[in-house]
């Protein structure tokens, strides 16, 4: 793969054989960001666990300190007095079973997180197969099944994320932006490793955490030290 020359230039600055701490990792990061827009800083947490099995899946969220520097558009499916509470508390767009068309047919997708009250899970459940493979299917662990709709938005917009299992068992999270204060971005990453040390399912034996790597949009990964997290 030919890789353009501001990425082999930041790549320079990389030794692959090494695994850094934290800080060395988050300067360097910051550093290998030469794209000309403000790049998102992602973690890729690659774990042991097989999350074909059940008891192996890791699911949940955890407010950033600092946000992620984007602005999260947020969809609500609720009926009632919830309704006025999901627009008086900043949602972008609220309805119920009117909205089911749009999204099914007219492929509308111009939200960044779903919320839904549990009577309006029957609703939402019909868009599993639309909304399930992009990752925005309202799930109680992450906190966007709930009848508390003005917390669960607030949260979101505060700077809440969702991690979980791909199918390659690996968890990728933006922690921010290249335009980050280099503190700001290790208080991200802390919550965000606390989080998911915490979230380490019972039932797995062997390495929990294989390898971390934090990169830039468009620039190279930098492995960290896992030992220090365990």
């Amino acid at each position: 793969m030919k890789r353009g020359k501001k990425y082999t230039e930041a790549a320079k600055l990389i030794d692959r054989t090494v695994q850094y701490d934290t800080t060395d990792a988050i300067s360097m990061v910051k550093k290998a960001a030469v794209a000309k827009f403000d790049e998102t800083i992602e973690a890729h947490i690659r774990t042991g666990c097989d999350g074909r099995h059940a008891e192996q899946q890791i699911r949940g969220a955890v407010v950033l300190p600092h946000g992620t520097g984007k602005t999260v558009r947020v969809l609500v499916f609720a009926k009632g007095d919830k309704l006025d509470e999901a627009q008086a508390a900043g949602a972008d767009f609220v309805g119920g079973e009117e909205l089911i068309p749009r999204i099914q047919n007219d492929g509308w997708l111009d939200f960044d997180v779903v919320v839904a009250t549990p009577d309006m899970m029957g609703v939402v459940g019909r868009l599993g197969r639309v909304l399930g493979p992009k990752g925005l299917m309202p799930n109680p662990k992450a906190g966007t099944v709930t009848m508390d709709v003005t917390k669960a938005i607030n949260d979101i917009k505060a700077g809440k994320i969702e991690y979980r299992l791909d199918k390659t068992n690996i968890i990728h999270v933006p922690i921010g932006k290249a335009s980050f204060t280099e503190e700001q971005l290790a208080d991200n990453f802390q919550t965000l490793m606390d989080a998911i040390i915490k979230a380490r399912p019972s039932a797995l034996k062997g390495q929990y955490l294989k390898s971390v790597v934090l990169a830039p949009t468009m620039g190279p990964g930098i492995k960290l030290n896992t030992a220090k997290f365990v």
